[in-house]
This record gives structure tokens, C-alpha cells and sequence, in this order.
């Protein structure tokens, strides 16, 4: 049994992992024959990325997919510990899924994800959820076979949770949901250590992948026709720092776009590490799409400096200005944090200035929400929580302006839109994302899914837009 352990996850040290291999053991084989399996997912798309790696492990020991889990013989909780909202989803998950066993105690249940990274949640799970049968984590994904071999030899509730990263392990296999759009992980864990996150605990230190096995597997996703790759980390403008002298996220972006992969994205950035070289190279090249995810958290100097963001509301502008200068039609989103425990409605009325200069495009509004084992768990709390939510309540109608405005200038124009299918509240109509990443919604033959299209804007809403499908 192994454990997570933060003292142990805060350590940082400067080395290069070893690289291994995935493979399969011969006892793990048939391990899920003529048995059925189910994932729920949480959280980000590094979490929709990792189920893809799971999915695909699982089928190779002969799982089948079911897409109803109270008749599946294994089912899997890929978890998120962002906010307190993904936690409480979980354990009500969980919660459904004891009333489950009960009457069928033969299934297998699985943690795994962020939360099986924490002290907390793992002591939980030992002491509460009993019927759990498995738990591992974020640094070990490869083990599932191993942990699911163990788990039924020994009908003990096994937790293999290492509390640090120790090697990378590359050809992973991957059941990708899209057949035209891809995330291709470059860079895992982060050393930012912001006050309120709890990822570089439950994601680990920076490591980079070699760029050889980046590019190796982006060229074959061009093989195989795929129309968008999104280059995936927790801050993915560290990328090579701790792996290379001379080699970066810029020089990455850079040979990525020269595969000729129609549309390349990446997420998420860290304004800290966004540098001018990265700026010139989406500018330079048509398929590095020019929607830029930049998160800010605060408009307060001094809340970003409580918050260890390393930079200044000045900074943060100033790098904003540089985008909308030098990339054409550059489409900003950001995160916002209201409720930060240092937090007075000045810093906040500085947060509102902020979102009223930048005008974002798209943005991700949240009220702080304290996680175990981070030095903002502990600050002292100046404000209710009527008050927080009154004060996102406002910054969401300041925001909500400026995504219509956005969405207003493309009225008339015709875009470009990646296809990806029907429209799940509209049968008869399609959806995908322009090159600025804003939703459209339009009529169309479903032989265009997987496309990239030419649409006319015929309608702006908040959140999406409304065209036609025009010849070309």
C-alpha cells in the first residue's frame, strides 16, 4: 500500500525522469473478459485526456465499454480536486454507487484522478467507503492493470498512491472521443505553487516530454487525418524548461505547426512564462488558432501577490496589450477568482477595472473555494459568503457584456468552423468552433462532421453563435 503524502509532494528537485515504456504483464491478461466498464470523469482536459489512456488499458484486458454504469461489472471515478464543487460530485457519486453495491457486491469500484491524490480524500476513502475495491493516482496511471490484478487476488481495498512522480512513461495507449480533434500531453505537474491550488501537490513537479515523442505523435495523428490538436499541461508554457537549454514552448508551438496540422491549440497558460517568442510564433503561423486561454485571477496587485502569481495587475496588461497587437483577431479568455480570502470590494472594484479594459472574449468565473494542505486554506477570511457570491454575481454580468459585444462582430462575417456534430439540444442542426474557439450552431449534412467548414454568422448570443453553411 503506498499513500499520498504532502510533505513529500511539495519537495521540487532538479532531474531528468526516465523515460519506460507502457506494457502489459502476461498475468494481467483477460483480466476483464466478458466483463463491462464505466468511467465518469471530472475536471479538466488533462482528466478527459488521462480516461482516454484509461479507457484504451482497460480495453486491452478485455473490458468492454458500457455506457450505464449501475450494470457495469467495473466502475471508475476519474476525479478532480479543483474546487470543493467536483469533490461534493464525487462523493455524491459515490454515495449512489454504495446503495449500488448492496445488492450487487460483486462489481469492482475505482478512485482515481486528483482527489486520490489527497491525504484527506484517501483517509476518507479508507475509513468510510470500504466498498471502494482500488484507489490510484495521478503519478502512476500505468499501474491500473497491476492495482485491478491485485485488488481481485487479494479482496483487500488496495490504494497504490505514489506520493511523488518517479519516471515518465510513454506509449500509453489511447481511445481517443474524437475522430478529428486530439490532446497530446507535453508537459505534466507545475512549480507555481499558487496559494490556493492544490495541483503541483496532486500533479507533481514540471516534467517536459521529449520533443521527439511530441512530435512523433502529432505527425501521426496527421496520418490519420485528424483536423485539431490541443498540446496539453498544467502550464503549458514551462514546456522544456527542465529538460532542455535551448528548447521552449515557442520552439515546440513552432515545429508543431510546421506538421501542417490544420489547427493547433494549447492549454493552459501561465502569464509568468508566456514570452514574447511565443507571441511572434502564433502571429506567424495561420493554424496556430488565435484564441489564447490567460489567466488572471485578480485584478488586485496586491491579491496576486497574496495569491503567488508573480506578476502585476501592470504585467498582466501589458501582456494583454502585446497580443492584441501582434495577433491578428487574437481571442482572449482568462479565470477569475472572487472571495480570495485577502480580498476587500477595493481589489475587487480593481477586478472589475481589469475585466472592463481587457473585454474578454470568454471566461471562467469562480468563488474561491479553500483546498486541504494549501497556505490559503489557512489565511484569514475577510469576507461572507453572501458577499462572494454577490460579488460574482457582478463581475458575471460585467463579463457577460463584453462576451455578447465579442460575439457581435462576427455578425455578417463568414468563419471558418471545425465540425464536430449534432447539436445535443437541436437534432437538426450542427455544431463546432470557429478559429477564436466561439461556438456556432448551423444546418448541415452530418457528412460535414470532422470538416472544417465555411459559415456565415446570421445571429450573436452570449455564448454561441447562429449561421449558415455557405459554398465556397
Amino acid at each position: 500500500m503506498q499513500i499520498p503524502n504532502y510533505k513529500e509532494a511539495k519537495k521540487r528537485e532538479r532531474k531528468v525522469f526516465q523515460i519506460e515504456e507502457f506494457q502489459l504483464e502476461k498475468e494481467w491478461e483477460h483480466l476483464g473478459d466478458n466483463k463491462t466498464y464505466f468511467i465518469k470523469t471530472y475536471g479538466c482536459q488533462m482528466n478527459e485526456h488521462d480516461t482516454e489512456n484509461i479507457k484504451a488499458i482497460l480495453e486491452k484486458l478485455g473490458f468492454q465499454e458500457s455506457s450505464n454504469w449501475e450494470e457495469s461489472d467495473l466502475i471508475l471515478l476519474n476525479t478532480c480536486s479543483i474546487r470543493e464543487n467536483a469533490h461534493n460530485k464525487a462523493y455524491g457519486m459515490l454515495g449512489r454507487i454504495k446503495h449500488l453495491k448492496e445488492s450487487r457486491p460483486d462489481i469492482l469500484v475505482g478512485v482515481c484522478g486528483c482527489m486520490a491524490q489527497e491525504e484527506g480524500v484517501v483517509s476518507q476513502i479508507q475509513e468510510k467507503y470500504k466498498f471502494v475495491n482500488f484507489v490510484f493516482g495521478t503519478h502512476n496511471l500505468y499501474d491500473l492493470p497491476k492495482v485491478l490484478y491485485q485488488s481481485g487476488k487479494t479482496h483487500h481495498q488496495e490504494i497504490e498512491v505514489l506520493p511523488k512522480e518517479e519516471k515518465l512513461v510513454e506509449g500509453f495507449p489511447v481511445k481517443r472521443e474524437s475522430k478529428h480533434k486530439a490532446f497530446v500531453n507535453i508537459i505534466y505537474g507545475c512549480d507555481k505553487f499558487c496559494t490556493y491550488c492544490i495541483v503541483p501537490y496532486t500533479r507533481g513537479s514540471q516534467r517536459s516530454r521529449h520533443k521527439e515523442d511530441i512530435l512523433r505523435e502529432v505527425e501521426q495523428l496527421v496520418k490519420d487525418g485528424y483536423q485539431e490538436v490541443t498540446l496539453l499541461g498544467q502550464n503549458v508554457n514551462a514546456y522544456g524548461k527542465d529538460l532542455y537549454e535551448d528548447y521552449t514552448m515557442e520552439n515546440l508551438l513552432e515545429d508543431v505547426a510546421k506538421t501542417n496540422i490544420p489547427r493547433v491549440r494549447f492549454m493552459t497558460s501561465h502569464p509568468w512564462d508566456f514570452t514574447d517568442g511565443m507571441i511572434d510564433v502564433i502571429a506567424k503561423y495561420d493554424n496556430i488558432m488565435n484564441a489564447v486561454h490567460l489567466p488572471v485571477q485578480s485584478g488586485s496587485s496586491k491579491v496576486l501577490k497574496q495569491m503567488g502569481r508573480r506578476y502585476t495587475k501592470e504585467d498582466y496588461l501589458t501582456l494583454f496589450s502585446k497580443m492584441k497587437e501582434k495577433i491578428p483577431n487574437v481571442a482572449i479568455s482568462t479565470d477569475i477568482i472572487v472571495g480570495f480570502p485577502t480580498e476587500e470590494e477595493e481589489d475587487f472594484q480593481e477586478t472589475l477595472d481589469l475585466v472592463k479594459t481587457c473585454q474578454f472574449d470568454n471566461a471562467y468565473s469562480f468563488v474561491f473555494s479553500p483546498r486541504e494542505g494549501t497556505p490559503a486554506c489557512k489565511f484569514e477570511n475577510k469576507t461572507s459568503e453572501e458577499e462572494k457570491n454577490q460579488r460574482l454575481y457582478r463581475l458575471n454580468e460585467e463579463l457577460n457584456k463584453y462576451f455578447l459585444k465579442s460575439n457581435e462582430k462576427l455578425l455578417g462575417k463568414t468563419v471558418k468552423v471545425l465540425v464536430d456534430g449534432v447539436n445535443p439540444t437541436n437534432k437538426t442542426a450542427l455544431y463546432g468552433y470557429t478559429e477564436s474557439n466561439k461556438l456556432v450552431n448551423f444546418d448541415g449534412s452530418i457528412d460535414c462532421i470532422g470538416k472544417i467548414v465555411s459559415v456565415k454568422i446570421t445571429d450573436s448570443k452570449t455564448w454561441s453563435l447562429d449561421g449558415t453553411i455557405v459554398d465556397e
